[in-house]
């Protein structure tokens, strides 16, 4: 019987690239939408969509977060011990579980709408605007309906090592929602050209309908490939396990991403009550011009951050399972590895990407949104986020993974609280040395995630012992490649300026940068032996002979 391809089981580092690909792939679409989504919206739109998109992204914590953790990890062990009623389970409980929470969360977000909207601006706003603000929010909050079941089914997948189908349902979502943002924004934009409200609640619809087909997409590759999920690798009595201890399981293992999510929320809530209020107050800007900015933070400049924080989610699928089959099995040795090898995979692709977003941000941000007073300069420093946030999000679920819930919020909110007490003082700051005044809303949430950092490594070597000598080796050998790479980048301005405002010669530019930046990163990194130490011997003979083919 042929074997669907698409069913594979995966080892760590090619179930990483695969997960990693999808994600990435992903988010390159994301990314590509917004150059006319923009031009459609402006800032103004930017600026409502962020409201939204905030809201969301706080809700839909409660909804989905932590449910394709707690169920690929329940469903790796289950496999593990060979329980296999007890697996299939746990997964009708979660899908029953994923649809009660949705449907309650989307009940509060629908009904609630209107408060939500008032309490973001408190005051100094026309109804019409909160009116607008309430009805995306509304919008949005149907994706609720749809979106814990489908993170249900992708953690079963990949509960199983199955990587691809979950990635391709995430490539497959993405596409449904562009080309209805595409699609939809253009015939709206067309027939009412001045109804930015409803330009940016159909963008937002297209979530939902993206959710639903990408849910559609793995419930029919679930039904046609239910043999696979069946078969045993080891044969036990299974014991009875209760309904109620399952459902326990799964609140255990999914609470802490929970909390997490609630937390990093709390830095998008923090720039949302304060950066134009701020900008207005301290700095002297007027409120259309503070909400652009805002606007740059929260949606346009974020969509570049997804690019870095793809690699980080893909390396997060992939290490989950690996991770409990050392924890149940008892393989310390195999726990350091895969710990180790993460980080370094994390930062060998994560560093030299941002460094060389932040050294174009000017040509991508012209390519992408036209000429911008601030644009670049938001870009060039917010893309350092994506790279604290990738390397946190990492850390912290090593530490879920070996249950150690406790430090994962104290590390958190360590950064959290930093966040919120030196927001505004930053501000000042900034604007006291004369350097860009919303430079200082980035500091504090680099800076928090930074210290969140720095704990998590030093519970993981004193607590666990998990020695991190060849990441601090491989770290510096990475940043050495990057300078090295951004150096290059810079003489090669000299030849090639970066000064353009035409589209299609920025283009050019970037692609010209590109290639001579990762050329000299991939060079030193070959050179130096690192791309050799880090992945091992047989995946660089596999990737070299790629390239080497006649």
């Amino acid at each position: 019987m042929k074997k669907d391809l698409t069913m594979r089981k995966n080892t760590f580092v090619k179930g990483t690239f695969i997960s990693t690909f999808g994600i990435l792939l992903t988010k390159l679409l994301g990314v590509l939408y917004v150059i006319p989504f923009y031009h459609i919206i402006g800032d103004v739109g930017g600026a409502l969509y962020g409201y939204a998109y905030t809201v969301y992204l706080f809700f839909i914590s409660f909804a989905a977060s932590g449910l394709p953790f707690a169920i690929s990890k329940l469903t790796s062990e289950y496999q593990a011990l060979g329980y296999y009623r007890v697996k299939n389970r746990a997964f009708y409980l979660g899908k029953v579980f994923s649809f009660l929470f949705g449907f309650l969360c989307f009940f509060i977000v629908f009904l609630f709408a209107p408060i939500i909207s008032k309490l973001i601006f408190l005051k100094d706003v026309s109804p019409s605007h909160i009116r607008d603000v309430t009805f995306v929010i509304r919008i949005i909050s149907f994706v609720f309906l749809i979106s814990p079941i489908l993170s249900v089914y992708r953690g079963y997948f990949e509960g199983h090592r199955f990587m691809s189908p979950p990635s391709i349902s995430q490539v497959l979502e993405q596409f449904v929602r562009v080309m209805m943002i595409l699609i939809g924004c253009f015939v709206i934009s067309y027939f009412f050209p001045s109804n930015i409200r409803l330009i940016v609640s159909i963008a937002l619809f297209g979530a939902v309908v993206g959710a639903l087909v990408s849910y559609l997409y793995l419930f029919f590759k679930y039904q046609k490939n239910k043999s696979r999920f069946l078969e045993k690798v080891r044969d036990v009595n299974e014991p009875i396990v209760k309904n109620k201890v399952i459902l326990k399981k799964i609140f255990v293992y999914a609470f802490p991403f929970l909390m997490i999510d609630l937390l990093k929320s709390l830095y998008n809530y923090t720039d949302m009550f304060t950066v134009v209020r701020g900008l207005v107050k301290y700095a002297g800007y007027d409120t259309s011009m503070a909400e652009g900015i805002y606007s740059m933070l929260s949606t346009w400049s974020l969509k570049f951050n997804m690019i870095v924080l793809s690699v980080s989610s893909g390396i997060i699928v992939g290490l989950i399972p690996n991770l409990s089959e050392g924890l149940i099995k008892k393989k310390n040795d195999l726990i350091q590895n895969k710990i180790c090898l993460s980080i370094d995979m994390l930062l060998y692709i994560c560093i030299p990407i941002t460094f060389g977003i932040s050294f174009l941000a000017k040509p991508i941000w012209t390519l992408f949104y036209g000429n911008s007073v601030y644009g670049p300069s938001v870009l060039s420093y917010y893309i350092f986020v994506g790279l604290v946030v990738s390397l946190f999000m990492v850390l912290i679920t090593i530490i879920q993974v070996l249950k150690d819930y406790l430090w994962v919020f104290l590390s958190l909110m360590f950064g959290v609280l930093f966040k919120i007490m030196f927001n505004i003082r930053f501000l000042n700051i900034f604007i006291s040395i004369g350097l860009p005044p919303y430079y200082g809303f980035i500091t504090t949430t680099l800076v928090g995630y930074v210290f969140s950092i720095i704990i998590c490594f030093v519970i993981l070597s004193r607590k666990y012992h998990i020695h991190f000598e060849s990441v601090l080796n491989h770290f510096i050998d990475i940043l050495c490649g990057s300078f090295l790479m951004i150096l290059v980048l810079n003489l090669l301005k000299i030849i090639i300026p970066i000064v353009s405002m035409n589209r299609f010669i920025n283009i050019i530019l970037i692609l010209i940068y590109a290639l001579f930046g990762a050329l000299v990163y991939f060079y030193y990194a070959y050179r130096t032996g690192l791309t050799k130490k880090i992945f091992g011997d047989r995946f660089f003979k596999s990737i070299m002979n790629i390239f080497m083919k006649k």
